[in-house]
């Protein structure tokens, strides 16, 4: 089986809920309050590791009580540290969230640590990155890091999924390193302007990004599944039906699905089909890390049950 890297974001999500948001200048008691790991890289490499899936994690954390949390539950995950810095005097990252009992939310991140990873520090780990084969990237880390990471491993013959999320304009030198880029319908809209609505949009939004020398694109659209456009045409590959907890990294979870899928060697409609049902088991639990499945658990559910 091949070896994922995930170059990304390390985070804590400090969670407050609330009755609801308070005005400017005043303070309210909240209801309960929690400390739950996070960062979309993190997320994709606890996802792919509980998968079975042989990985390592490039990324930064604080010198504090958070950091040293972080990297205490990779090693419980059997996620490999060695690309995994502490950045001294620095936080590591977090995201400080209000949830109202609408749950509706309110965000506010701080990258800390993970801003640090810069392009130097990722093309110094090349003795490290050269181990592996198929690399998972994201968008909370700087944008030049990301650009630098996915020229440098296209230069040398990697496999390269970028989840473009949170959404930023992509210059075409990271559009056409990557083999596969994976927004949701949202992402799709702010990379293309192409309107959303649907598969046709869908479609419209995928021949855009071909035309700007993407690779492959895969659209994650929810429990409608996912939608594949590369140089054999596009197609749609059904979601599954499943009754929804909480969404939390399902997209995470998805990609991590995806990666570990083509890294056993499935092709991939398959990889997808796989990542479909990694996403859908995701959302049948509470919290991010704390819902992702195993790979006994999806093979499971996908002998039980058919795409919808």
């Amino acid at each position: 089986m091949k070896r994922l890297c995930v170059i990304g974001s390390i985070n804590m999500d400090l969670v407050a809920r609330v009755e609801r948001f308070p005005k400017p200048g005043e303070t309210l008691v909240g209801e309960s309050f929690g400390t739950y790991p996070g960062g979309k890289g993190a997320n994709q490499a606890v996802a792919a590791a509980r998968l079975g899936a042989d990985v390592l994690m490039v990324g930064r954390v604080g010198d504090d009580l958070y950091g040293s949390r972080y990297l205490e539950l990779f090693r419980k995950e059997s996620v490999r540290t060695e690309g995994v810095a502490v950045e001294r005097d620095t936080s590591t990252g977090v995201a400080v969230i209000e949830v109202d009992r609408s749950s509706e939310n309110h965000i506010v991140i701080v990258p800390g640590a993970n801003a640090s990873l810069t392009r130097e520090r990722i093309e110094s780990l090349w003795p490290l990155l050269g181990t592996c084969d198929l690399f998972l990237l994201q968008l909370e880390i700087p944008l030049p890091s990301v650009e630098a990471a996915c020229t440098l491993l296209r230069a040398k013959g990697k496999t390269i999924i970028l989840d473009p999320a949170p959404a930023a304009p992509l210059s075409s030198a990271i559009l056409e390193a990557v083999d596969f880029l994976t927004p949701n319908e949202h992402e799709l809209v702010a990379l293309t302007g192409v309107p959303g609505g649907g598969g046709e949009a869908i479609g419209a939004g995928i021949r855009a990004l071909r035309a700007r020398g993407v690779r492959g694109v895969v659209v994650k659209a929810g429990k409608a599944g996912a939608y594949l456009g590369d140089s054999s045409g596009t197609a749609h590959l059904p979601g599954y039906e499943v009754s929804v907890v909480d969404t939390t990294a399902a997209g995470d979870s998805f990609n991590a699905g995806f990666a570990f899928a083509l890294a056993e060697g499935q092709g991939v409609q398959q990889a997808i089909g796989f990542a479909n049902a990694v996403g859908a088991l995701s959302t049948t639990g509470m919290g991010a890390q704390a819902a992702m499945p195993t790979r006994k658990a999806v093979q499971d559910f996908m002998r039980d049950h058919s795409p919808a």
